[in-house]
């Protein structure tokens, strides 16, 4: 599986990933909205053993297979499947 990063232009240190690259419909529009402008820095091939800067490969996986995207803060990493967040309802 791939993910397609984008780092937001108004929150620093805060990525976004997708499961498609530029399908942003896949993220609510309000989370969307709060990260403003975002910018494509990399595409990534999620393996097993892949090793990430801040989160496991595996996480991001099971985001973008559940959701379609996973966010990404500096003080903290957002997992919606396991925090409760974004994907419930």
């Amino acid at each position: 599986m791939h993910a397609y990063v984008y780092k937001s232009q108004r929150k620093q240190d805060t990525y976004l990933y997708l499961r498609e690259k530029d399908a942003f419909s896949l993220v609510p529009e309000v989370l969307r909205a709060s990260l403003g402008t975002l910018v494509f820095v990399l595409e990534v091939a999620l393996m097993p053993g892949r090793r990430l800067a801040r989160v496991e490969a595996e996480t991001v996986k099971a985001n973008l297979e559940a959701l379609g995207f996973y966010l990404q803060s500096p003080a903290e990493v957002l997992d919606p499947l396991v925090a409760g967040g974004v994907g419930d309802g």
